[in-house]
């Protein structure tokens, strides 16, 4: 049989994706109740698998690689069909199918050589599922938690780098939540709720695209509250962070009417939080 990893047979599969998919479209579907009775060994079933998806007969495959899990359980065959399955649902868009899948091949086989690959997909199918930033970001949260996963448990795969790159994105859409709502309610003068939001985005998202808005925002927010010292070193923070930045100015010319000028104040925990942006550890 073959010694190839399921993960190498996936990552070659992605190559001719173009002609998988345009196979599914013409797919008729498999009898499931003939593949329930059957009890072909698992070696078949897999080789099966294979040959109906380089035939661009997905479907008829995904079944193939099901049966090998569902009749031939913990064997070596039945691992390969989890990576393959897990492959083949998050190409088709069956998000939620290929995380269940994913993660049931992680708690099986975590140590793996595929188990990085399927770790990615994971992140990669909850990543799909990301909203606009006006809408529920759960799956924001939990692409991050699958990713990270990746980062910390396989740096040396091959897929840290992406896994990195779809955790920015995802921080940048919790960050963008949160500023949604505190626009919401500074919009409707309830600042100390608007202050909250915007400094959870300050605390806890300071290396995301939202940052200088939100402490133009905190600017705006304490100086509506007449705390002029906060405002001041909101501002401040903001400067000396971005000082090129269209948000600083319209905070500079905001305390500069009023005879105010960004001055931090020490005791502050913006000012706490401006240290932690200037070394990149929010």
């Amino acid at each position: 049989m073959m010694k190839l990893s399921a993960r190498s047979v996936a990552a070659t599969l992605v190559m001719g994706t173009g002609i998988l998919m345009a196979g599914c479209s013409s797919d008729p579907d498999l009898d499931i109740t003939k593949l329930s009775v059957q009890t072909d060994p698992a070696d078949v079933l897999y080789t099966q698998g294979l040959a109906n998806l380089n035939a661009g007969k997905v479907s008829e495959a995904q079944k193939k690689f099901d049966a090998v899990d569902r009749q031939h359980p913990f064997s070596e065959y039945s691992q390969r069909s989890l990576v393959m399955s897990t492959y083949l649902k998050y190409r088709s868009g069956d998000n939620d199918g290929a995380i269940a899948s994913g993660e049931r091949y992680m708690k099986l086989y975590p140590q793996t050589k595929d188990a990085a690959y399927v770790q990615y997909l994971v992140g990669l199918s909850y990543a799909k599922q990301i909203p606009v930033v006006t809408q529920d970001q759960r799956a924001s949260a939990r692409t991050i938690e699958a990713m990270m996963k990746v980062v910390n448990d396989y740096p040396d795969s091959d897929y840290v780098d992406d896994a990195r790159t779809k955790i920015r994105f995802a921080r940048d859409n919790l960050a963008g939540k949160e500023m949604q709502i505190g626009r919401y309610y500074q919009e409707r003068k309830e600042y100390l709720a608007a202050i909250s939001r915007y400094r959870t985005v300050v605390e806890q998202f300071g290396n995301t695209n939202q940052i200088e808005e939100a402490l133009a925002r905190l600017v705006e927010s304490y100086y509506s509250l007449g705390l002029a010292d906060e405002a001041q070193t909101a501002a401040a923070v903001l400067g000396h962070n971005y000082p090129e930045s269209e948000w600083y100015k319209a905070s500079f010319a905001l305390l500069q009417s009023k005879g105010l000028e960004p001055r931090e104040n020490k005791g502050s925990w913006l000012s706490v939080a401006g240290k932690k942006l200037i070394l990149g550890e929010s």
